[in-house]
């Protein structure tokens, strides 16, 4: 499955079927990390029930602690 993630365009297996599986595949925690998808911003929720299609478009920002 193709998808584009922040601009880029990313190849993934056929069994990454929702949002919550792609966080997990880019090592990404749920909770620090905000998904839009297809122009839709997806609360920490929809993660699981978001499926993902060929071609789909996606920004992910993840937030880092500092001082």
């Amino acid at each position: 499955m193709k998808l584009t993630i922040n601009g880029q365009s990313m190849n993934f297996s056929n069994r990454i079927t929702h949002v919550e599986q792609l966080l997990h595949e880019l090592d990404l925690k749920v909770k620090t990390v905000v998904v839009e998808l297809n122009r839709h911003i997806l609360t920490r929720e929809e993660h699981g029930e978001a499926v993902l299609k060929d071609g789909d478009n996606l920004e992910i920002v993840h937030f880092v602690g500092g001082g």
